[in-house]
This record gives structure tokens, sequence and C-alpha cells, in this order.
């Protein structure tokens, strides 16, 4: 029996010893002859890199923000920016809950009310500090807890996110703690902000130290031996290092959320270890082979190191479509993600390959009593393969209805917004917030302003007004007009302002408060009114991030569409991707829901739900996953085409695909599972939500859909899976990057030796 022409390639098998570093031209040719002929020298460039970006990313974490949910150009983002400008107290962003330190005494015994006023005085001479009203000032009921037992002072720090916290870490040691005879507590929406900051930077170290030594371990258990097990970990630091560094970079000229170093440390170490697995093991193959060092270099280059960019840039367009938003949050994760990502790959296909040159054979060098030489064994990936295959229509049908059944929770997802129950229940901001809810007939720091411009009449403004406070929900109004409550004014009007300011029971940022604020913007009024206040920003977040997120999801699938064909030159095979990658993300939203939505395991995972999600984490986490799912699916569809185009049976093809990258891929999803779940042990939710969500999706990728999906898919699809017009054939030839044909291998039999299928 000979071996089947591919009906797509003519370019037969090369022989061991047929590739060297100077026989391929190309960028990948060059890549090849600049690594195998100058290793030290770009091992020591490097490293000097390197060097620099640990100085250059140092405190990078120091310079992030924990904002960036408003929508630039929306009203509430309008109205904050006006009232800031014009009057700055109306938005109050520091509260200070002052109780008696004798509890028994109340808030209004005369040595208390002493005590406190002179505490408001102090903070009024604060140069960061102005707008200071304290319940023993304005003599306001809503300032004062149900049964007298605490009072508040409100305050607004002066300037952006940066200035409010390093004037806060000023305020905090002089203001916390006793006072005479009160004690002083700090919240408000900057006390959480700064304090969310503390937690996640605190987190991602202990994150790191989880990940590293198990990650280590498990690529010792790979690849059996500790060189070869330490490459990609070493790869992944630098991808990290490098990654802080350039968001460094950028914290100069744009804000940066604090998210994104979460978002690099999880991507630089998965990432780089992917792709360094994927060389590490194509080049110990060409090594068995026969190959030497610079040769199985250059080989694995022209192979593996194409499906390595392919999987870049797949994975970099689907991060990147985070800029289609306005809000910075999801813009600087995508920051974060396109500079990882790009760093990654570019660490794997330069300086890998450069230190595998030095290494040559002492890359098996220190053999250890656990995992395998050869790497994982495929023979049961094959058997597997076949078995799925023989029942496709079964596991096709069966995959995908429980893949969709996993899902079904998040068609009762509610969206919300962050506030300070994402903090450990410990932590002093979120003690106050509780405090607020639960003791005080409204929060402050959860306030609506109406921004009022133009020149109303008095009686305009206290018809407003009174139309306003009658709206459920609403505990008083105070304006221009005066306060009032349930229609009924209960003062006179205050120096002239122009805002009013809706203090409401509802939670800050819920459905509730997001449907209060609707009700607002849909009262009549004869003048110009603009609403912001935390619900506010919600309700905008919510429209700009439906608006954008059909352009986003075409920009994943168009870009996704062409690098598939341009991979692969099926016409078939991209939507297949499209489609199964999508199947791959519904536990995922589903576990969303169901886990921190309504609450499920949060006693021994440790969080408070608050019964919705984070309005953009979804997108941050569609994002993500499906960039990591199309990461594992190049590597696949990218082994099965090379099988494919070298013998030319379809089933042959898909058999001898997983059987090479089943056990590559599992690995992969297993340290990047790894990474995400030390990711999840943070005490922040949403932290731990896109930790484990992500790494849930990761694993149901790589065990259930790329094994079983997949291959019933294929098998339904057969060599119509591989059919391209003349013309679309012709143009990828000339655009796509074509792959050098693969060699025997000594542990798999050839199909001269022994074919998959058992057909001759």
């Amino acid at each position: 029996m000979t071996p089947q022409t591919s009906p797509t390639s003519q370019t037969s098998p090369s022989s061991p010893t047929s590739s060297s570093p100077q026989s391929a031209a190309g960028p990948r040719g060059r890549v090849a002859r600049a690594v195998t002929t100058r290793p030290r020298l770009l091992l020591l460039l490097i490293l000097l890199l390197t060097a620099g970006a640990v100085v250059v990313g140092g405190g990078v974490a120091e310079r992030m923000s924990s904002g960036g949910s408003q929508i630039p150009g929306s009203e509430s983002s309008y109205a904050t920016a006006e009232l800031e400008r014009r009057w700055p107290a109306s938005q109050p962003n520091l509260l200070l809950l002052v109780s008696p330190r004798d509890g028994s005494r109340d808030v209004d015994d005369p040595a208390v009310a002493s005590a406190a006023r002179d505490l408001a005085r102090q903070l009024a001479d604060e140069n960061t500090v102005f707008g200071v009203v304290s319940y023993w000032q304005a003599e306001d009921t809503a300032l004062r807890a149900r049964d007298g037992g605490e009072a508040l002072i409100t305050a607004r720090i002066k300037g952006d996110e940066d200035a409010v916290d390093d004037a806060l870490e000023a305020l905090e040691p002089r203001y916390q703690g006793a006072h005479g005879t009160v004690d002083v507590r700090l919240g408000g929406p900057a006390a959480v902000r700064h304090a969310s900051q503390e937690v996640i930077a605190d987190d991602l170290v202990r994150a790191e130290v989880i990940a590293l030594p198990v990650t280590l371990v498990l690529l010792v258990v790979v690849f059996g031996s500790a060189v070869a097990a330490a490459l990609p970990l070493l790869v992944g630091i630098v991808s990290v290092l490098g990654t802080n560094a350039v968001l460094r970079v950028i914290t100069e000229f744009t804000d940066v959320s604090v998210y994104a170093q979460n978002l690099t440390t999880a991507l630089g170490l998965g990432l780089a270890i992917d792709y360094a697995l994927f060389l590490v093991r194509r080049h110990r193959e060409e090594l068995a082979a026969g190959r030497d060092p610079r040769g199985a270099v250059a080989v694995t280059l022209r192979t593996a190191g194409r499906t390595v960019l392919y999987s870049a840039l797949t994975v970099a367009v689907c991060l990147a479509s985070m800029l289609v938003f306005e809000q910075y949050f999801l813009r600087s994760l995508a920051y974060a993600g396109i500079a990882v990502v790009l760093i990654s790959a570019a660490a794997s296909l330069i300086a890998l390959p450069a230190a595998l040159v030095l290494l040559g054979h002492r890359v098996n060098a220190l053999r250890l009593p656990v995992g395998r030489r050869g790497g994982i064994p495929g023979a049961g990936w094959a058997r597997l393969a076949r078995l799925v295959m023989r029942r496709a229509p079964l596991f096709a049908v069966g995959t995908v209805a429980v893949l969709l059944a996993l899902g079904l929770p998040f068609k009762d997802v509610r969206f919300g917004t962050a506030d300070d129950r994402q903090l450990p229940p410990s932590t002093e901001a979120r003690v106050v917030q509780e405090e607020l809810r639960n003791e005080f007939p409204g929060s402050p720091g959860s306030a609506l302003a109406v921004l009022v411009e133009g020149k109303p009449a008095a009686t305009a403004l206290a018809e407003y007004s009174g139309e306003v406070s009658r709206l459920a929900h609403v505990v008083q109004v105070a304006g221009p007009a005066g306060r009032f409550v349930d229609g009924k004014r209960v003062n006179d009007a205050p120096p002239a302002v122009g805002f009013v300011s809706v203090l409401h029971s509802a939670e800050s940022a819920s459905p509730r408060s997001v449907s209060l604020v609707k009700k607002i913007r849909s009262v009549p009024a004869p003048f110009e009114t603009s609403v912001t206040g935390p619900a506010a920003v919600l309700a905008d977040t919510q429209h700009g991030t439906a608006e954008r997120l059909p352009w986003a999801l075409a920009v994943i699938a168009v870009t996704t569409l062409i690098l598939v064909f341009l991979l692969t030159g099926s016409v078939l095979l991209p939507l297949l991707t499209v489609v199964v990658n999508g199947l791959s993300l519904t536990a995922m939203f589903g576990a969303v829901v169901w886990v921190f939505q309504d609450g499920h395991l949060s006693g021994p995972l440790g969080f408070t739900p608050t019964g919705d999600i984070e309005t953009a984490l979804p997108v941050l986490m569609f994002c993500v996953a499906f960039g990591l799912s199309m990461d594992y699916g190049v590597f696949l569809v990218s082994r099965i085409k090379e099988e494919y185009e070298l013998g030319g049976d379809h089933r042959d093809a898909v058999v001898l695909g997983i059987r090479r990258t089943g056990g590559l891929i599992t690995a992969a999803a297993l340290i990047l599972a790894v990474v995400m779940v030390a990711i999840g042990t943070s005490r922040v939710t949403n932290i731990k939500m896109l930790g484990l969500g992500v790494g849930l999706a990761v694993l149901m990728d790589a065990m259930v859909v790329r094994a079983l999906l997949v291959p019933a898919v294929l098998r339904l699809t057969g060599r119509a899976t591989w059919w391209a017009p003349a013309p679309l054939r012709r143009l990828q030839r000339r655009v796509g990057l074509e792959e050098e044909a693969r060699t025997t291998y000594p542990d798999i039999p050839t199909r001269t030796e022994r074919p998959v299928s058992g057909r001759t």
C-alpha cells in the first residue's frame, strides 16, 4: 500500500535530514535563520528587555483605577461633569459615619454633637476636601440613623480618581477611629473604590503564588523533564512582566482599569504556556524523528510556529473587539489583552526557539519519575475519536443538548453594577455602606442628582420637585425650590443652586434604582434636566453596551471567519468554528447566573450575592473565553488539516489530529484553568466570577467540545469540510501562510504501516 496523495497539496513529506534553517524562504524562514544562527545574542537582548520591563512596570498597580463604567457623552456623564465643574459638593464621595463611643448616648447628645461639629470643621479645613455637610449642621433627618445611634458627615474629595485615592490615603489615619466622645468610620464611593484596589492588588500576589508552583508541577507531569517543563513557565513570566511595562506606559496617556492586571496575569501565564507547550512538544517530536536541534527548531517554527501565529492573531482580535465599547473599563482590558497576546507570541516564537537551539538534546534532561518523556499518550484520544465518529449523530445531538441545558439559567440574567458587597465583609468601607443600607432612610453616596439648566421659575421648580418626590422609593427631594417629601415642601430653599438631589431607598445600582432613573427622566418639566448618580450611570451603561455589542460580535465573527479560512482554505470550517466556540461558552454563562446572581454556592465560595451581574463583565468574559476557545480550536484544526493534506482521508485526518493534539490541548487547558482558578480565589466577587467562569469555559471547551462535539460534527460534514470555490482556494494559497508537510514520527505508525480507519 502506498501513501495517498492529498487532493489539495502535492507537497511530499520531507525527510528528517532535508530541512535546514536555510531551506525556507519568507518571514518564518528569516526568523528561523535568526534564531538558529544567533541564539545567544537574541537571548541576551530579551534578557535586557525583560530587565527593563521590570523597571518600567514597577508600581503599575498604583497607576490603575477601579472605575471606568461611565459612557462618555451620555446624559449621566454630561451631568456629572457639569455638576463637578459648577456644584462639586452636589456629589459627595466621602462619608464619615459618626457614632457615640458611649453606647448609652445618641447622636443628639450635646457632648457627641460638639465633638462631631469639631470634626466637621476640621474636615472642611482640608485642602483636598470641600462641600462638607453634617447632620448637626443641616439638621437633615436623612443623615441620621433611624435609631439615633449614628449620623453622617458628607464631603467631596477634589480631583480625578488618582487624586482622590492619594487624598484618601492621607485622610484615613487622621479621621479613622476615636475622636473624643465619638468613633469614626470612613465610607462612600471613594473609600469603596480605594479598598477594592487594595484588595485586588493583594489577591493578585496570592494568585501568582498559587498558580506558579502548581503550573510547574503540571508541566513536569506533561513532559517528564524538569528542563522542558521550566521553559513554558519562563516564557509566561516574561510575558507578564512585558505586559506590565506596556500597561505602565499606557497609563501615561489614558485611564487603565485595575482589572487589567488580573487579565494580564491570567492570559500572560496561560497563553504563553499554551504556545510554549505546543512548540516544545513539536520540537521534541522533531528531535525524536532524527533532526539535529537547529533543524528541529526550524521545522517547528515553520509548522507549529504558523499555528501559534494564527492563534495569537485570533485571540488578539477577539480581545480587541472590546475597543468598540466606549467605557474605559473595557477599553483598558483590550489594551492589556492585545499586549499580552502579542508579547506571549513573540516570546514563544523568538526567545523559546533560541533557548531550544542552545539546549539541544538537553531539553530532555533532568527526567523525573513522573510524567512521560514523550508527553501525554495519544492512543486513548484516537480510540475516543473513533468511538465518537462511529456514533456521530448521537454525540453531536447529545453534546449540543447538554451544553444548551447548562446555559439555560442565563435567560434569567439581571444586569447591575458592582457595589461595596464585592468586598470582604470585614472591610470598613463595606461595613459603613451596610449600615447606610440597613439603618438610614437613604444613602447620600447613592443619591441621584438632577442638573437643572436655564432659568426656570420658582413655581415650575417646586412643581417638578414635588412630582419627583411622589415617585416610589424616593425619600426626599432637595433643590432650589426647597426640600420635598411625598409632594410637600418641608423647608425653605437653600442658597441658589442649579441641581436637585433625589435621595432614594432603592439599592444604589439595581433594577429598581434604574427604573427610578427612567421615571425621573420621564417627569415633564418646562426646563432642561439631566440625571446622574450611580443608578443613572448604570442605566446609560446598559444602553451603551447593548448598542455597541452587535458591533463587537460582528468584529469577532468576521475576523474569525477570515483567519480560519486563511488557515484551512475551507469555507465550511470557519462557520463551524464560530458556532462550536459559541456553544462552548454556554456552561460559563449559565454558571455565572446560577452561582453568582442567584447565590448558589455563595457560602463555599465566600461571596455575597446581589441578585444581579455586573453589566460589562459578561462582555469581558465572552471576549476572553471565545478567544481562548479559538486558541485550542486553531491548534486542533491546524493539525487535522496537516494530516488531511498528507494523507487525503478525512476521517483518518480527524483521528490523527485529535491523537496528536488531544493530550496537549487538555494539558494546556488544565494549566490555564489552574491560573484562572487562582485568580478566582480573589476576595472581590467580580474577579472571582471572571476567574472561575473562564476557567470553567476553558475546561468545557477542551474536554467536551474538542473531544466530543468537534469530531462528531466533522464526521457528519465529511470531505465537504475542506471544500472551497477555486477562486477562494487560490486566494488562500496566495495570502495564507502555508505549512510544511509533517514528517513521520517514530511513536506513531504512518499510513504505510497501518491505516487509522482500518480501510486500505
